[in-house]
């Protein structure tokens, strides 16, 4: 469907990820099972943790935001992506989009603010192991958790309300299989500088600023990793710390290719776009609990005798 210049678009077309039907198949038996490997696998972590009292520790409960983060994020992607890999008209109202568009940002905003945070938690428990437990307290933890939701909102309706409030009148072809402001933008029948650079300072603030404490805080790690006279000290802190920096790194890397570089060619951002929107809210945990002792733990005091956890797969 196309409108006319004089009338505003009430929908869109979501071109997806391919036009033909054997690869949209393949596709969505692929995106079917990340799917449900996310959401099992994330729910699982939440659950863990909420049932095991060693698991209450602040490291944990930011771990669990950032699962129930990763959940919706997901959720608000894929199911619609599985249905219009099997539908012949892939339409989504303008106001769905609208959400979808808000949605995703609030979620992938408050995992950039997470991310940050817990490089924090890490840098207190490893350069100030004698007063993290001042440092980290739960009231602190529940401050830093919602400083993280609220800033994701904030971020995230700025960047919505300069992407919709665009004009749309021209092709509703969307080039994407899901909303994202860089792919809406193209089709604003005005002109779009004020609103990418906008979204490109949000960028800065969301992305770039989180990154720079990331940074500081593992370089203050490293220096004290490096100081450390006990090689079980050094490896136990640096097990604490390589799972957050993997995530940080899947993360961050393709958020940046998608917002802070516009020159990117319309396939690479799609490619990254299935990455961070799929792939990484599966990996997350999973590389979280992989290699921890402490989840593997909890995962076999609540598994059933015949669990693989209880024929040694885990261990």
């Amino acid at each position: 469907m196309r409108q006319t210049n004089q009338t505003r678009v009430t929908e869109f077309l979501l071109l997806g990820l391919s036009d033909d039907q054997h690869t949209q198949q393949l596709l969505f038996i692929l995106f079917l099972g990340v799917y449900l490997v996310t959401v099992l696998g994330n729910l699982l972590l939440i659950f863990l943790v909420q049932v095991d009292f060693q698991l209450h520790t602040p490291m944990y409960f930011f771990l669990c935001n950032l699962s129930l983060a990763d959940l919706c994020f997901s959720t608000n992607i894929v199911p619609q992506a599985l249905v219009h890999l099997l539908s012949r008209k892939k339409v989504i109202s303008f106001t769905r989009c609208a959400a979808q568009l808000l949605l995703f940002l609030i979620f992938g905003c408050t995992q950039c603010v997470l991310l940050a945070v817990m490089s924090y938690d890490r840098y207190a428990a490893v350069c100030n192991p004698l007063q993290y437990p001042s440092i980290m307290t739960w009231r602190m933890c529940i401050q830093l958790a919602t400083g993280s939701w609220t800033s994701g909102i904030l971020v995230s309706v700025v960047d919505t309300t300069f992407t919709l409030r665009l004009p749309y009148r021209g092709s509703n072809h969307i080039a994407h299989f899901f909303c994202e402001a860089p792919a809406l933008l193209i089709l604003a029948s005005t002109d779009t500088r004020t609103s990418e650079l906008a979204i490109f300072l949000m960028g800065v603030v969301i992305l770039l600023i989180p990154v720079s404490l990331i940074l500081v805080s593992y370089g203050c790690i490293v220096i004290t990793l490096v100081r450390m006279k006990s090689a079980a000290g050094r490896l136990k802190a640096f097990s604490t710390c390589g799972s957050h920096l993997v995530v940080v790194i899947l993360f961050y890397g393709s958020a940046v290719v998608t917002y802070m570089t516009p020159n990117s060619s319309k396939e690479q951002k799609e490619l990254v776009s299935v990455f961070y929107a799929m792939v990484t809210p599966m990996l997350n945990p999973i590389i979280y609990s992989l290699r921890n002792k402490d989840v593997k733990g909890a995962l076999r005091k609540v598994a059933p005798r015949n669990f693989p956890c209880r024929l040694g797969i885990f261990h």
